[in-house]
């Protein structure tokens, strides 16, 4: 397709608490096919709310998101769920992965969600893709089994498994030493860079925001900077 791939149109979100809180504020982005955005930004200022309405896991009070140029606004749950389930891939930065489940049961799950596979495929993707990320060797483990540089890359896996155009990442290198991290940015400018996905992480590294495309930083729920590099 032409055009962005996911975009914001004066997205707004304030929560209507006894005294409302707002934490987007008029946030219009555009980002297309294959690039590697992070996003910054003090604590508190909007980061993974920000995310979260990108993500369609939370709605904005104003304004609307596009995927693909359609747009998402007024639809149910349902059909949000569904767009989520074939468009997008979340990876966050305690992976959440499911523990009474091995490796490769994790991997599966969204596979088996979508149903356009059946469990001999979804098995063979899965196991695919734990062995591009080089931890094929433990798909019959339990997550607790496994270090966090590995849970991690398995989190990458799941997020891999209906081969998503929109990676979204919330903090993926906040719990990983020196070297994961590395190994987790080195993942995601792949990902974009050799497979076309769009990769869009909040990130408190600075070393990991600098590397990606392009930075998107926040203040107070507002854009205050949206730098390409190179």
């Amino acid at each position: 397709m032409s055009g962005p791939v996911l975009e914001t149109r004066h997205v707004t979100r304030i929560l209507q608490e006894t005294v409302p809180v707002t934490l987007v504020k008029d946030v219009s982005l555009a980002v297309n096919p294959g690039e590697f955005v992070s996003v910054t930004g003090p604590s508190g200022s909007g980061k993974s709310s920000l995310l979260y309405l990108l993500g369609l896991l939370d709605v904005p009070t104003e304004g609307e998101v596009l995927i693909d140029g359609n747009s998402t606004a007024g639809l149910d749950r349902g059909a949000l769920a569904e767009i989520r389930l074939e468009k997008i891939g979340f990876v966050f930065q305690f992976h959440f992965l499911l523990p009474e489940f091995t490796v490769l049961q994790n991997v599966m799950l969204p596979m088996q969600k979508l149903a356009r596979l059946d469990e001999k495929e979804c098995k063979a993707r899965a196991g695919e893709l734990l062995d591009h990320f080089e931890i094929g060797d433990q798909a019959a483990k339990r997550p607790d089994q496994l270090s966090g540089g590995q849970r991690q890359r398995v989190a990458i896996a799941r997020a891999l498994a209906n081969s998503p155009a929109i990676i979204l990442a919330d903090e993926p290198t906040g719990n990983l030493d020196t070297r994961n991290s590395e190994i987790v940015h080195n993942i995601f400018a792949r990902l974009s860079r050799e497979e076309g996905m769009t990769v869009i992480a909040v990130t408190h590294d600075r070393s990991f925001a600098d590397a990606a495309d392009r930075n998107i930083h926040l203040v107070d729920g507002m854009v205050e900077r949206d730098v390409a590099r190179g």
